[in-house]
């Protein structure tokens, strides 16, 4: 996990970058329209706005949560799946929404359409965080760690 502001600012890039990639190729290929256009156009936007809602809405509530929950403090790497969980939840009700919007409209959003949307992102999400994104994200700030460490 990140010790300082420079670590958690990578930490949080990483995370952000691949989980935004890795759902917007998702639902660009569930929609039947998987293109490296399609991808890339949408991606900066996306990125921004995925970057604005773990930064300034989501994050700070979702440790606070993981947090409180029944985990061996003791071990980082319980807290760490803690928080990646609680940030998934709160990540896909937000992006979801923002989903609709941009691919359908703002007449689109409805209960059901937003439900359906949420369910398919959270069984994606869930599992690209835990088993891809995080332990790469992980390995990033730890190769970070080593650089700074033979820059001194």
């Amino acid at each position: 996990m990140p010790t300082n502001k420079k670590e958690s600012w990578i930490f949080t890039g990483c995370m952000c970058t691949l989980m935004v990639l890795g759902m917007s190729i998702y639902n660009i290929a569930l929609q039947g329209e998987l293109s490296f256009i399609a991808v890339i156009s949408g991606f900066p936007f996306a990125f921004l706005v995925a970057l604005l809602l773990d930064v300034f809405v989501v994050g700070k509530p979702a440790k606070n949560i993981a947090l409180r929950l029944p985990t061996n403090k003791e071990k980082s790497w319980q807290v760490g799946i803690s928080i990646s969980v609680c940030m998934i939840l709160g990540m896909v009700t937000f992006m979801s929404v923002f989903g609709i919007v941009m691919e359908m409209g703002w007449q689109h959003l409805n209960w059901g359409t937003y439900l359906h949307t949420w369910l398919f992102n959270l069984i994606m999400a869930l599992p690209l965080q835990l088993i891809i994104v995080r332990p790469l994200a992980v390995s990033a700030l730890k190769l970070s760690r080593r650089s700074t460490i033979k820059a001194e």
